[in-house]
């Protein structure tokens, strides 16, 4: 057997394996398709079988590149991060957070500067995208998540549990029926979230009868957008009262009635399990669990 030992064709069978795509493995290395497909057939020659079955859309794995594929790109994956822990290791202190663009925008950029003058030395990078990352792949030291806190294979620590409030822009309340009871909110649209589950959990809650106008309406997969449409005066909302804070006391939204309602879904830290050991991403976690007024989850053992 051939002693040189073909990165370069194991490194384009791994990725053409995880995009299913020699075009689009090749994006991902940097270099063309006909490179990409030179190594494919260099690596099918040394080995003596077909790795690929390719057809017009996929290019999909053959029993025998199935077996190995976990395996290679596992290890390309630990290569690239021992690369980062290197290049990490001379480079200055930085730190790349991920949250959604409501929760960045309302909550912890306003207080990132708190941050910053008690730790000069590390440069911040906010990362606000309402889809979920890679941590690895995407070289991200703490993402912040709305949901379960269920994320397998990563550690998660409850941050904190919105209070959803009712809202709407002023006008809107003043042109509408009177509110007296949560079921009077079902006289007035109302501006859903991606679910279109909190109206009619906050109704349940508050003893209303169950009714389906309460799943009707536009609907929004960031709580910004929201707020935004509830401004514009298309509908009542229920949002966090963080988010909601600075619209109320600048007079753009006003509270429809003083029901507030913790939200199923909390915020969670979520890193990878060994990014804790880093200075700068302890000095974090440290500082929004105080910025949160940490308390531990109450569902927690």
């Amino acid at each position: 057997m051939n002693p040189v030992f073909p990165l370069l064709a194991l490194r384009a069978f791994a990725e053409v394996g995880r995009h299913g795509s020699i075009k689009h493995a090749a994006a991902a290395l940097g270099v063309t398709s006909g490179a990409v497909s030179q190594q494919i057939r260099h690596l099918e020659a040394r080995v003596g079988l077909p790795l690929f079955v390719r057809s017009r859309l996929r290019m999909e794995l053959t029993e025998a590149g199935a077996r190995v594929y976990p395996t290679l790109l596992m290890a390309f994956d630990q290569i690239e991060q021992a690369l980062h822990l290197l290049e990490a290791s001379r480079a200055r202190r930085t730190l790349t957070i991920s949250t959604v663009p409501s929760f960045a925008a309302s909550w912890l950029v306003p207080r990132l500067g708190r941050f910053n003058a008690r730790h000069a030395d590390i440069e911040v990078r906010v990362e606000a995208s309402a889809g979920l990352v890679d941590l690895q792949r995407d070289r991200v030291d703490v993402a912040i998540r709305h949901g379960l806190g269920d994320y397998p294979g990563l550690l998660s620590e409850h941050l904190m549990a919105p209070v959803l409030l009712p809202v709407a822009s002023p006008a809107l309340l003043a042109s509408g029926p009177p509110l007296r009871e949560p079921a009077d909110c079902l006289g007035y649209p109302l501006l859903q979230d991606s679910d279109r589950a909190d109206w009619a959990l906050w109704l349940a809650a508050h003893g209303a009868a169950e009714d389906p106008r309460a799943e009707r309406g536009t609907a929004f997969d960031d709580d910004y957008l929201l707020i935004r449409a509830a401004v514009a005066g298309q509908g009542l909302a229920l949002v966090p009262q963080e988010y909601a804070r600075e619209e109320i006391a600048e007079g753009r939204l006003a509270l429809a009635l003083d029901k507030p309602w913790p939200a199923r879904f909390a915020y969670y830290l979520v890193m990878l399990p060994e990014a804790g050991q880093r200075e700068e991403v302890a000095a974090f976690v440290a500082w929004i669990r105080e910025e949160a007024g940490f308390s531990p989850d109450p569902a927690s053992p």
